[in-house]
C-alpha cells in the first residue's frame, strides 16, 4: 500500500510538471536610439516582473518565464518590425512588453503583431493615435495617451503664471500628437502658443531652428523631443544663444540625462511624466533598489506593471495562448477584487488559482479605460540647484 500511494504521488508531481511551459515573452525597446538612456531601467522593470512570478511556481502549473529582448530604435519602424517578427518567428514569443515610441509602436502592431495574434502592452508609447487603432483587441498601455498630457502640461504652466510659450516637436506620430494636443489644450485655458513647429532629430546644428522660436518668442520653450536626441540639441542651442532660459519638459525629455546634460543651466525649468504616488510607487522603487537598478526611471515602473498584467491574465485565463487571455487583461487590471501592489504577485496568483479576483494598482496605480490604455496620473517636476525634484502628481 505504501508503494502504491507513492508511485501515485510521483505520478501526480510529474502530471503537474507536464502542464508547465516556459513561456517567452518578447521585450522591444529602444536600447539604441533618442531614448536609450531609459531604456535598462525599463528592460529590468519588465524582467523584474517576470522573475517574480516564475520564482513563485504559481503560474500555469509552474511554468516559468523567460525574457527575450529586442532593440526597437525606438525612431526606425522597418527595424522594429523585424525586430518583432524576429521575437515571434524565431523566439516564439507569447507576448511584447513594446513598442517603446509611438511611431515604431504602431508600425509593429500593424505590421507584425495582428497578423500572428500577439498581445502587446506597451509602457511608454503615448500618442493619441493610438487610442483608436484597429488592433482586433491585442494592444494595451500602462502609460497614459499624450492627449491626456497634453492637457496636464497645459494647466501646470497656467498654474505657473506663463501666458506665451513656444513650441517645437519631434517631427514623428509622438511629437505632433503632443504638440497639438498641448497646444489645444493650452489656447482653450487663454493661453497663446507663439510658434509651434517641428524638428528633426539626428542634427548637428539647430540654429536654424532656434532662430525661428526666438524671432516668435514666448515666456517659455516646450520641448516636446527626446532627450537622447534633437530635444536635447534644442535646448543647448537656445541656452548658447540666449533665445530661452525657461523650458517645459514632457516625458520624452524627463531622464537622468536631462539633469546629466543640463544641471543648473536649466534653473527653475519644469515638466512632468507620466508616474504616480502611493505605496505602489514606493513599494517598486524599494523592489527596484533591492534588485540593484533605479525604478524612478521614466517608464520603469509601467514596464514592471505591463508584464505583470500580462502574466496575471494567463493566469486568469489558464493559458498563455495570446488569443485566450487578452480577454482577461481587463479583468485583472480593475476592480472588483483585492488590490495588488509591487512583490504581491505571488499572492495574485494564489487568489487567482482559488477562483478569485484581483485589481491589479502595480507601481503607477493601473486603471485601464476605453481601448485598454491606462487612465493617467502625472509626477511634476522641476529643477532646483541643479537637481530635477518631483513637486507634485496631478
Amino acid at each position: 500500500m505504501k508503494k502504491l500511494l507513492l508511485a501515485t504521488a510521483a505520478g501526480a508531481l510529474m502530471a503537474g510538471a507536464a502542464g508547465a511551459e516556459e513561456i517567452k515573452l518578447g521585450i522591444s525597446l529602444g536600447f539604441t536610439g533618442p531614448l536609450e538612456s531609459m531604456a535598462p531601467a525599463m528592460q529590468q522593470g519588465a524582467e523584474m516582473a517576470m522573475k517574480e512570478v516564475s520564482d513563485s511556481g504559481l503560474l500555469l502549473d509552474g511554468s516559468t518565464v523567460v525574457a527575450v529582448t529586442g532593440d526597437s530604435t525606438c525612431i526606425d519602424a522597418a527595424a522594429a518590425t523585424a525586430t518583432v517578427e524576429r521575437l515571434i518567428a524565431s523566439e516564439g514569443i507569447k507576448g511584447l512588453i513594446g513598442g517603446m515610441c509611438s511611431g515604431e509602436t504602431i508600425a509593429s502592431l500593424e505590421n507584425v503583431a495582428k497578423a500572428n495574434g500577439i498581445v502587446m502592452i506597451s509602457p511608454s508609447a503615448t500618442s493619441p493615435a493610438l487610442t483608436d487603432i484597429e488592433d482586433d483587441g491585442l494592444f494595451f498601455r500602462t502609460a497614459p495617451s499624450d492627449a491626456r498630457q497634453g492637457e496636464v502640461m497645459a494647466q501646470i504652466i497656467a498654474d505657473r503664471g506663463i501666458e506665451t510659450v513656444a513650441v517645437t516637436y519631434t517631427n514623428n506620430d509622438y511629437g505632433k500628437g503632443l504638440a497639438d494636443s498641448f497646444a489645444a489644450a493650452f489656447t482653450a485655458n487663454g493661453g497663446t502658443v507663439t510658434v509651434n513647429s517641428a524638428h528633426d532629430d539626428g542634427k548637428a546644428d539647430y540654429s536654424a531652428e532656434i532662430a525661428a522660436l526666438s524671432a516668435a518668442g514666448g515666456d517659455a520653450l516646450v520641448v516636446v523631443g527626446y532627450v537622447d536626441q534633437g530635444g536635447s540639441g534644442i535646448v543647448r542651442g537656445a541656452l548658447d544663444s540666449g533665445a530661452f532660459e525657461t523650458f517645459v519638459f514632457p516625458d520624452g525629455m524627463v531622464g537622468q540625462a536631462l539633469e546629466d546634460n543640463f544641471g543648473s543651466e536649466i534653473e527653475g525649468s519644469f515638466g512632468q511624466n507620466p508616474a504616480a504616488e502611493g505605496e505602489g510607487r514606493e513599494a517598486y522603487l524599494a523592489m527596484a533598489e533591492t534588485a540593484g537598478f533605479d525604478g524612478s526611471g521614466a517608464f520603469s515602473a509601467e514596464a514592471y506593471d505591463a508584464a505583470a498584467l500580462m502574466l496575471l491574465a494567463m493566469a486568469k485565463s489558464k493559458s498563455s495562448d495570446p488569443a485566450v487571455y487578452k480577454e482577461h487583461i481587463m479583468d485583472v487590471a480593475n476592480g472588483p477584487g483585492e488590490e495588488i501592489l509591487p512583490g504581491e504577485l505571488a499572492k495574485a496568483l494564489e487568489i487567482i488559482n482559488g477562483g478569485g479576483d484581483v485589481d491589479y494598482v502595480g507601481g503607477t496605480s493601473v486603471e485601464l479605460v476605453g481601448p485598454g490604455e491606462s487612465a493617467g496620473t502625472f509626477r511634476e517636476i522641476q529643477f532646483t540647484d541643479g537637481k530635477l525634484e518631483v513637486v507634485g502628481y496631478r
